[in-house]
């Protein structure tokens, strides 16, 4: 789905020079959607007659622009779902999966919050459907910058990857999320959320901490190891909510599609991601 158009707008990155330039739609996860403009604006340098346009808005979202052929390229924190699939197919769409990195999936806490480590099972009681963890003191966690003690649930909206990688990995299979927690269109909104919410809690890619959020290590189960999200222990998996990531195509991508991908995937597409605090999908030498 190449076209060839005068482009203009926000996000169109690696632009300049010329209007006679193909055009590669991108769209999708939020946790990628930075360096997916990274890869889009150093690219409009590797190649000036390519143009690619970055637009976030949530996994689903771009799963299913790619579906209805409204973009050449959809990002995804989490892997296409059978009726994702089918309904790709029925459109005469066949779907190539790219996985292109890796991400910690990282807790966030007010600066405030002495927390140091964590577990599922608390997560669960904090985020699934019938928990009952709604104060800090039921963790033995003093709060005086938090009064109430409250526990404030920073979520995702439901058509994230990011929300449903959580649900799956961390809350469990068939298991909902509680009601009641607030849910943010984008990654950097809830750490920005969290870093000025003394009760907060909140979860997204590490790539997007702050200085203004602390990270708790995390343990699949009390007395387990506790990890702490680095893009080493997403490396070696060692860290327990890490994930792929991936980039998914209409087909296997030919032209100027074709070779953005292969680019994406070669060591110059990979240190761009290593750089933006994400795991290589690959092994490669950065500099």
């Amino acid at each position: 789905m190449i076209r060839k158009a005068v482009v203009t707008g926000v996000f169109l990155l690696g632009c300049g020079g010329g209007s006679d330039r193909q055009l590669v739609e991108n769209k999708g996860s939020d946790t990628l959607v930075n360096v997916a403009q990274a890869w889009a604006e150093e690219y409009g340098v590797v190649d000036p007659s390519v143009a690619v346009a970055v637009t976030g808005g949530g996994s689903g979202t771009g799963i299913s622009a790619m579906i209805n052929g409204t973009v050449d390229i959809a990002n995804s924190s989490r892997a296409m779902r059978s009726e994702e699939i089918e309904a790709a197919q029925v459109n005469g769409v066949s779907p190539v999966e790219h996985r292109v990195g890796f991400d910690a999936l990282a807790i966030f806490l007010h600066p405030s919050n002495p927390m140091k480590s964590i577990s599922f099972a608390d997560l669960g009681r904090i985020y699934g459907d019938g928990g009952d963890l709604d104060n800090w003191s039921q963790l033995g966690i003093d709060m005086p910058d938090c009064p109430s003690g409250e526990i404030v649930r920073v979520s995702r909206q439901n058509n994230s990857g990011t929300y449903a990688y959580f649900q799956e990995a961390v809350l469990g299979e068939g298991r909902d999320f509680r009601l009641g927690s607030r849910d943010m269109n984008g990654s950097s909104e809830v750490v920005d959320l969290v870093a000025s919410t003394a009760c907060g809690i909140g979860y997204s890619g590490l790539a997007y901490a702050t200085e203004e959020v602390e990270m708790p290590c995390v343990m699949v189960e009390e007395g387990a190891e506790c990890v702490l999200p680095t893009v080493e222990t997403a490396i070696d998996g060692s860290y327990p909510i890490a994930r792929p990531l991936f980039m998914y195509t209409a087909g296997v991508p030919t032209g100027a599609v074709g070779a953005y991908m292969s680019w994406i995937m070669g060591d110059e597409g990979q240190c761009i991601l290593f750089d933006k605090g994400y795991a290589p999908a690959v092994e490669v030498v950065c500099s």
